[in-house]
């Protein structure tokens, strides 16, 4: 409380940056500090140069301590970063890259060694079976909850709205109501883990490093394509003027498409198919998916066709 109060009232005079990292964890030492911080952010916030920043690894806490109506500091916050995941295998986890950056695994081949090898800190991870099913690509409720013969529309809010480790999908321009419902693991790492460790752990457990290997390398070409689309996806939405963007499949998992882009005001829109090799793209396929889009809610628009590839990146 002293040292913020002083730091509150230096920041009249001058103009400075204080950063808190892990400002969740006050919880776990005073959480009465969040009220006394919130007393003295409003009795000197007008007459402050200072700009703080505040960060926190637990999304569900940070989200509570600012959200949440009934916290002390519920409103404060005038901007907020969710940083979003990124690097293929660790999803940008800090301890994971440093693990890998020490091992000087630079390369797939020397990652996929350090990653399924003896005492690796990569196999002790784990979260829920809805999670591992997800990134197996069971990724509908009713393909989940019949795996599981259970109802897990109670885990899935759980996992979306308190702990943002997956997100709710729907065909792009169809109806927010709408049944026809996906869901993403937002995070790389987690994906490459349920994918490639648990889904094999009694492979893990007997310590057969050189069989999960060759499942990484069979399957590389497929996984890497996934996180190429969220890739190009997020490109796109950088470079372009958009209304919407997202993807596209009619019922039954049919005509699915990677990518699409729509400028609603110009009447523009970008349908696109991204594979790891241009030569795998075929326009003319394309074209025939998006044939029922392009014919109904894409009707009035002028429609470009693109296939986009690693070379594209």
């Amino acid at each position: 409380k002293e040292v913020f109060g002083y730091l509150m009232e230096l920041s009249q005079n001058r103009h400075f940056t204080l950063i808190i990292d892990e400002f969740q964890e006050f919880r776990n030492i005073n959480s009465s500090i969040y009220s006394e911080m919130q007393n003295i952010w409003d009795a000197n916030k007008n007459r402050s140069q200072l700009n703080l920043i505040l960060c926190g690894s637990v999304y569900s806490l940070m989200k509570q301590i600012f959200e949440n109506s009934r916290e002390p500091l519920f409103g404060r916050a005038t901007a907020r970063i969710q940083v979003r995941s990124f690097y293929l295998f660790t999803g940008g986890v800090a301890k994971y890259v440093e693990l890998l950056a020490d091992a000087k695994a630079f390369t797939l081949e020397s990652i996929v060694n350090e990653v399924f090898s003896e005492n690796s800190l990569f196999l002790d991870e784990g979260y829920f079976s809805i999670l591992s099913l997800i990134a197996l690509s069971k990724t509908s409720r009713p393909e989940i909850e019949s795996v599981l013969n259970m109802n897990i529309g109670g885990f899935l809010d759980k996992l979306e709205n308190e702990y943002g480790l997956i997100t709710k999908v729907r065909p792009i321009l169809s109806k927010p109501a709408g049944k026809n419902v996906k869901y993403r693991l937002n995070d790389n790492f987690l994906n490459f883990w349920f994918r490639f460790i648990y889904k094999y752990s009694g492979a893990v457990e007997t310590e057969s490093f050189d069989y999960l290997k060759s499942i990484v390398n069979r399957d590389y070409t497929t996984y890497s394509g996934q996180i190429l689309e969220r890739y190009f996806r997020e490109k796109i939405m950088k470079e372009e003027n958009l209304s919407a963007i997202g993807s596209y499949w009619e019922s039954g998992n049919q005509n699915e498409i990677d990518i699409v882009a729509i400028n609603e005001y110009e009447k523009t829109a970008i349908i696109a198919e991204v594979k790891r090799q241009k030569d795998k793209v075929s326009l003319e396929i394309l074209r025939e998916k998006a044939r029922n889009l392009v014919n109904k809610e894409l009707a009035e628009y002028k429609i470009e066709y693109r296939a986009l590839s690693i070379e594209d990146m």
